[in-house]
């Protein structure tokens, strides 16, 4: 069997995390190995990006990993990032 992952856009607005969570719903039926969550174009999400894949985790019980850009973010920013996500436990 081949493993298949999904890739999330993280949402702004609360129509779009409910689009989310209707589309992580309907994803899950197919059994991923993981879903990730990308970071946005220059950094411009940088932090929805925790937070939707936190929601993916807990919410809809997925493997989920961030996506992690340089850019967009300060060292100390990108830093604190690792560390938090260290801290969660995500090793993806």
């Amino acid at each position: 069997m081949t493993a298949i992952s999904f890739e999330f856009y993280p949402p702004k607005t609360d129509e779009q995390r409910s689009q989310l969570d209707r589309a992580a719903a309907k994803l899950k039926d197919y059994g991923p190995e993981y879903v990730s969550c990308t970071f946005g174009a220059g950094g411009s999400t940088l932090s929805y990006t925790s937070e939707t894949v936190r929601h993916l985790n807990q919410h809809h019980g997925f493997d989920a990993a961030p996506h992690l850009s340089c850019v967009g973010g300060t060292r100390q920013e990108i830093r604190e990032l690792l560390k938090l996500y260290r801290a969660i436990g995500w090793r993806r």
